[in-house]
């Protein structure tokens, strides 16, 4: 088991440039210039950009935050939506943030990416009501 996780990747870029990471990157050129592994799985910053963004913005514009530009969608995890009182998948931008919160008392989510249906199960506490998770 331990072979397995030490030969993980921290990002998966699929045949359609959608990328797939913990949580985010700081690199404006993209996973693959990033200086220190630790972004991929601590990094908040990509997900503030997305929701910082005007959604008035064109992403032709110069003023568009260059990093986003890099992917056709980024697909996240790291920064439950349950933060922002939201239960389901957050998107802005061309970010899919798909932590609902499991690890606390919400839901594991499952989405479809080509659609965007996505499929939640029931909330943490109802499937093991004595486990606290992050929440101790």
């Amino acid at each position: 088991h331990l072979a397995f996780f030490n030969n993980m990747k921290y990002y998966f870029i699929d045949e359609k440039n959608r990328l797939f990471v913990h949580a985010g990157f700081t690199s404006m050129h993209g996973v693959k210039r990033e200086t220190d592994a630790q972004t991929f799985y601590w990094d908040r910053t990509l997900w503030e950009t997305a929701l910082a963004l005007d959604k008035s913005l064109s992403s032709d514009s110069p003023y568009y935050p260059q990093r986003l530009k890099v992917y056709q969608e980024i697909f996240i995890g790291h920064t439950p939506s349950t933060n922002y009182g939201i239960e389901e998948p957050m998107i802005f931008a061309n970010v899919c943030n798909v932590d609902t919160g499991a690890a606390f008392k919400g839901k594991i989510t499952v989405m479809d990416i080509d659609t965007k249906a996505f499929w939640q199960s029931d909330p943490l506490p109802m499937h093991y009501p004595d486990e606290k998770g992050r929440n101790k």
